[in-house]
C-alpha cells in the first residue's frame, strides 16, 4: 500500500473536530487552564494559516487560542497543533496550486520552525523576503519584533 501524500493526510478528518473532557487529568487541567480540550482537524489550521497576510505573522499558540474560542473549548491540543501546522506546510509545498504562506506561522515567542520544509534556513529566507528581521539566539532563530506584526485572527491573543 502506497504512503499517503501530505495533501491526503490534510484532507483526512476522522472524527475531528472534537472536544475532549480531560477533567480526570488534574495536572493537564491546571497546566492548560481548563478541562475542555479541542482537537481540531488539519484543514482548520490550513484555513487559518492561509489567511495570514503578507508582512504579518502569527504563532501556533495564537491559532490554537482562536480555534478553541471558536469551538467553545478551554484550549486546543498542543501536540496535534504542532503536527498539523507542519502537515499544512508540507502539503502546501507538495501542491502545484493553492499554496498557503505557512512560513508566516511561527512557534511560541516568534521562533522559526525547524520542521518546516527546508528547515530554519528555508523559513528564514521566506520571512526575510517579506521584510522581517531574523535574530539568532544560540541555535534558535526568532522574528525580531514579531509582536508588532501579528495578524488579526478574530479575537485571539
Amino acid at each position: 500500500m502506497a504512503r499517503k501524500t501530505h495533501n491526503e493526510k490534510l484532507q483526512h478528518t476522522g472524527d475531528l473536530p472534537k472536544v475532549a473532557d480531560i477533567s480526570a487529568q488534574p495536572e493537564a487541567v491546571r497546566r492548560y487552564g481548563g478541562a475542555k480540550m479541542l482537537i481540531a482537524p488539519p484543514m482548520q489550521y490550513n484555513q487559518m494559516m492561509a489567511n495570514i497576510p503578507e508582512g504579518k505573522v502569527t504563532t501556533v499558540d495564537r491559532i490554537r487560542s482562536s480555534l478553541a474560542e471558536q469551538a467553545g473549548a478551554d484550549f486546543t491540543c498542543p501536540l496535534t497543533a504542532g503536527i498539523f501546522t507542519n502537515l499544512c506546510a508540507r502539503a502546501s509545498v507538495e501542491r502545484d496550486s493553492d499554496k498557503i504562506p505557512y512560513w508566516r506561522t511561527l512557534r511560541a515567542k516568534g521562533e522559526l520552525n525547524e520542521k518546516y520544509p527546508d528547515g530554519i534556513e528555508g523559513h528564514k529566507l521566506l520571512l526575510e523576503m517579506e521584510g522581517h528581521t531574523i535574530i539568532h539566539k544560540g541555535k534558535r532563530a526568532f522574528v525580531d519584533g514579531y509582536e508588532e506584526n501579528l495578524a488579526d485572527l478574530g479575537g485571539a491573543t
